[in-house]
């Protein structure tokens, strides 16, 4: 049961952090381009209920302590009675929480959220007790109950896992003890997303066309692109120097955190967090070593992308504030309705009944789709009402980037429906490290269909660029995150102190490796090596190398659906059906992608060397002209 619930909190969890204001204020918005949240629950007052009737669950879940090794039905009904309570916590959890990011300024709205956190904090006191007893049940009683009893095939997945766990489980008092606090573990994460998102004071800037912008998140993550050099070194250099401000306290907030990791792994009996945080999807550790093994050495591959980035932007010295601006422009836009049409029309190689579930869906009001001052930025799918169905957060702006956001998004949603289709309940959340494939291959699918449907050399140059500019951003990016994220951890475990100064400069060095700074391919300014401070993963444990694992997984299976045909998709989907019915390498690896090997990463270095290789013989065509 411990794992049924950890998917549904992860989930929430994952959806709910790192808060950032949205800043742009859309015009009146068609009703139709939002969500409508009474699909949960029709009322206010009806969540509440609904949030009192979880609340009053929880004595009667304390009340089948002692009761697990009695019988078999003893066993199904006390598994039951929790799987239910879940179900409707989520339910519960995920209303509030899409109500509180419509507009993060009304306390309302933000008070439900936390009275749903507080709901989820006592179900954890609640069901502490559960993983222990199963534990002393043993073995041999739960394969006897199970023979006896049908019904209890439903939790077999989740039983053999709590089963698997028995040397990092504690005793009763222990694990009650830990899940008091489990409100307090979260404190860091909390602490700097108040400072990110509420406390700095944002510096303005001018720019040469005269527009004035606050380099806040928004306004850095809109301006770095921007085709002025100049402007982009001004930004950089505004956005970075406020925040080294703030770095003593952001790397005592990332340390307070990094410590409560490793104390908390270490109370379990795990040798590191990362073993902890591969354990817990029964990932071999081989996954995480061959990823940063062969990202770093296809760091030649990165850096001759940087070099034909800065032969396109004719710049003689390629400058950390050189990798964000497009390589050509693109004078198109995409409204929501073409983004849906293109998805839809790029999505028909993977069958009609994909293309007719994904259509019937997006024409539902399931997105709240366009900015509104006050809402919370960036885009996330939210599957956890399983008896209703996913919501997905956009900011559409109308540009090629909210198109590939919009078929991402859609990745995460149409996994969560296969799953419903195949899955109940118990077993239709999958892990973390299977959830990135379905939104990453869409993406796959979206670049190759609008660079083969591109209307001049210009276009394609520019999906041929946004391509690389994917797996710049992920199959390279993340992995730079996670090696310098275990580089922390291990420094935490050696005994070792981190202030905000040390761990610049740790950032630093990775940062530079990976850009070629010291041959000369890419310049990294030492105020820029303050990045970390911006990257709220680093709070999640060892999260973001599932990002580089699911583009890498994503292409591989993309791959056997162009050369496989209907095989390779009936293969895809059934990743997706299985959920999280079994551990997610053994999925994997069931649909033909074996990451703890180094093919599939060979073969994603491959396809961007391809892709440069398209690129140079267009700009050479051009140079000929």
């Amino acid at each position: 049961m411990t794992r049924m619930i950890n998917a549904v909190i992860t989930l929430l969890v994952l959806v709910s952090t790192g808060l950032v204001f949205a800043q742009e204020e859309a015009a009146e918005v068609d009703p139709k381009y939002t969500w409508d949240l009474t699909e949960i629950y029709p009322s206010v007052e009806a969540w509440n209920e609904a949030r009192e009737a979880v609340l009053a669950k929880f004595e009667s879940i304390e009340a089948r302590r002692g009761t697990l090794g009695n019988s078999a039905g003893d066993l199904y009904d006390a598994l039951a009675l929790v799987s239910d309570t879940s179900r409707e916590a989520a339910r519960v959890f995920t209303y509030a929480s899409l109500n509180a990011d419509e507009d993060l300024r009304v306390t309302g709205t933000q008070e439900r959220r936390q009275l749903g956190q507080v709901m989820f904090a006592r179900f954890n006191e609640a069901t502490a007790w559960m993983q222990p007893e199963i534990l002393r049940v043993g073995e041999e009683t739960i394969n006897a109950f199970m023979a006896e009893d049908g019904r209890l095939q439903r939790f077999a997945f989740q039983l053999e896992d709590s089963l698997r766990n028995a040397p990092h489980t504690l005793g009763d008092e222990a694990e009650e003890t830990l899940a008091y606090f489990s409100q307090a573990f979260g404190s860091p994460n909390n602490i700097y997303g108040m400072v990110a998102n509420s406390d700095i004071p944002w510096p303005a800037v001018e720019l040469s066309n005269g527009e004035k912008g606050v380099i806040d998140s928004q306004g850095y993550s809109r301006f770095r692109s921007s085709e002025n050099r100049a402007d982009r070194k001004l930004v950089f250099d505004a956005f970075w120097g406020k925040w080294l401000e703030y770095r003593n306290s952001v790397g005592a907030i990332l340390s307070s955190h990094l410590q409560t990791q490793a104390a908390l792994a270490k109370a379990r009996n795990y040798d590191s967090v990362l073993h902890r945080e591969l354990f817990q999807d029964n990932l071999p550790p081989e996954v995480y070593r061959t990823l940063v093994a062969e990202v770093n050495a296809a760091l030649p591959t990165l850096h001759r992308y940087f070099r034909l980035r800065a032969q396109m932007l004719d710049v003689d010295e390629m400058r950390y504030y050189d990798i964000y601006p497009p390589l050509v422009s693109l004078d198109k836009e995409f409204d929501i309705e073409t983004s849906k049409r293109i998805t839809l029309e790029a999505m028909s190689v993977l069958g009609d009944d994909w293309v007719d579930m994904q259509r019937e869906a997006m024409d539902q009001r399931w997105m709240h789709v366009y900015p509104q001052r006050g809402k919370r930025s960036g885009a996330y799918m939210q599957p956890s009402a399983y008896d209703v169905h996913p919501y997905v957060l956009l900011n559409h702006n109308d540009d090629y980037e909210g198109l590939s956001t919009l078929a991402h998004e859609w990745g995460h949603a149409m996994h969560s429906l296969y799953s419903k289709q195949s899955q109940p309940f118990d077993t239709a959340f999958y892990a973390t490290f299977i959830a990135e494939i379905p939104s990453t291959s869409l993406e796959l699918i979206l670049q190759d269909y609008m660079t083969k449907n591109a209307a001049s050399d210009d276009e394609r140059l520019y999906y041929l660029g946004s391509a690389l500019e994917s797996l710049r951003g992920t199959f390279f990016r993340q992995t730079m995150f996670a090696e310098f994220e275990l580089t922390l951890y291990e420094t935490v475990e050696r005994g070792e102190a981190l202030s905000g100064e040390r761990i610049s400069e740790m950032y630093g060095e990775i940062l530079k490796r990976y850009h070629g700074h010291d041959e000369g391919v890419v310049i990294i300014d030492d105020l820029y090596t303050n990045e970390w401070m911006f990257i709220p993963h680093f709070y999640y444990n060892m999260y973001v190398f599932q990002y580089s694992t699911s583009q890498t997984a994503g292409t591989a299976l993309y791959q056997r659906i162009v050369e496989d045909g209907e095989p390779g998709v009936e293969n895809y989907k059934n990743l997706l059906r299985a959920g999280g019915s079994d551990y997610p390498y053994t999925l994997l690896t069931n649909a033909g992608v074996d990451l703890a090997k180094p093919g599939p990463y060979r073969a994603v270095v491959a396809k961007m060397n391809a892709i440069m290789d398209k690129m140079e013989v267009i700009l050479a065509g051009r140079a000929g002209d």
